[in-house]
């Protein structure tokens, strides 16, 4: 036990979100050349995007316990294991404010495109696929977006008016409780990436939003440090406040470099412009030691997930030195304590003759 009371646990790795390495051209256009791909570079486990139809068919996994079972079985023979299903642009689309209708339709389906209230109804619809998929697959975590309905307003400028923002996270709260309900009944835990652009995008955000939902249960928390370099926001204390929400983890590295220019708004700057970027594992500011440390203290049942963005660095690179940059930082949880030696068994009268009574 540590000193919390709770049983250390070690974090599970390496893994890998495959998102961002999918390509039109070998290995990264097939499921079989990805998880070999992805294998050989030494990874455990892959965090596959439902929207890439050809690592996951969401609708088949939803409703065939055999394709489920065939899929695992086909991962599982390149040495590797499905960390969580990953409907992050899904779940975008649940709640869209209609200033970035026009932008946010790119992630939807044609058929749904141009018509707000039919791709409300289709992201809901899909995100509650991959609840079942998720348990048809085994897993108990699911890694997905909150939507945003006020991120316009973030800065009170012009004033936001009385009411606005209890409106705003009772509203978010109304379109994700059916499917956190779904979620509880499938068992699945449903993990909010906190991240800029979501209505859940920091500390006070996430408890806005869980008493939203009257504390729902299957409320959790994808933890990637990354994005709080951005606002400047302590990514360690935040560990110490939401350790038991904390459900799924990204190992996403990222800097924070203003000067006399610019600063946390980024002045419209492509990322490698900004004061905020993103970078590989090990190339930003991120102390990955604690965070791992308090990770494993803390008994957080996760896997270290590399999601590579990076302004600099290429892709191919990046995943090279993901896996053993994640094994590194991977503490195998004690389960003895370092002074073992010195004890013994409880002897009551010289233990109060060490008290002097």
């Amino acid at each position: 036990m540590d000193k919390h009371g709770q049983s250390m646990k070690t974090v599970k790795g390496p893994a890998i979100f495959l998102a961002q390495f999918v390509d039109k051209k070998a290995p990264f256009n097939t499921l079989e050349g990805m998880c070999k791909w992805a294998s050989d570079l030494g990874y455990k486990g892959i965090q596959i995007p439902t929207w890439e139809s050809f690592l996951i068919d969401l609708d088949k996994a939803s409703e065939s316990q055999t394709y489920c079972d065939e899929l695992k079985g086909k991962i599982n023979s390149y040495g590797l294991e499905i960390t969580e299903l990953s409907t992050h642009l899904q779940g975008q689309l649940v709640a869209v404010h209609p200033a970035y209708d026009l932008m946010f339709d790119n992630f939807a389906p044609d058929e749904f495109k141009n018509n707000p209230k039919a791709r409300t109804d289709w992201a809901i619809d899909t995100v509650k696929k991959a609840a079942v998929a998720s348990k048809r697959l085994g897993l108990k975590s699911h890694a997905t977006f909150s939507g945003a309905l006020l991120w316009h307003t973030w800065h009170p400028w012009p004033q936001r008016p009385e009411g606005l923002l209890e409106l705003g996270f009772s509203e978010l709260a109304k379109r994700w409780k059916p499917i956190l309900d779904f979620y509880d009944e499938n068992g699945v835990d449903v993990c909010y990436e906190i991240h800029p652009g979501e209505d859940l995008h920091d500390g006070v955000t996430f408890e806005r939003f869980l008493k939203a939902t009257g504390n729902h249960k299957r409320v959790n928390i994808l933890y990637d440090p990354s994005h709080f370099v951005l606002q400047q926001l302590d990514y360690l204390e935040y560990i110490d406040h939401y350790h038991s929400f904390i459900k799924s983890f990204h190992v996403k590295d990222s800097e924070f470099k203003p000067n006399g220019k610019k600063g946390a708004f980024g002045g419209y700057g492509d990322w490698i412009d900004r004061a905020g970027r993103y970078r590989s594992p090990g190339d930003g500011q991120i102390d990955f030691k604690t965070i791992f440390t308090k990770l494993t203290e803390y008994g957080c049942d996760v896997w270290a997930v590399m999601e590579w963005e990076c302004c600099i660095k290429s892709p191919e690179q990046g995943a090279r030195e993901g896996a053993p940059f994640i094994q590194k930082h991977i503490i195998e949880a004690t389960q003895k304590s370092f002074d073992d030696f010195a004890g013994g068994d409880i002897d009551k009268n010289k233990l109060k003759k060490i008290l002097g009574i």
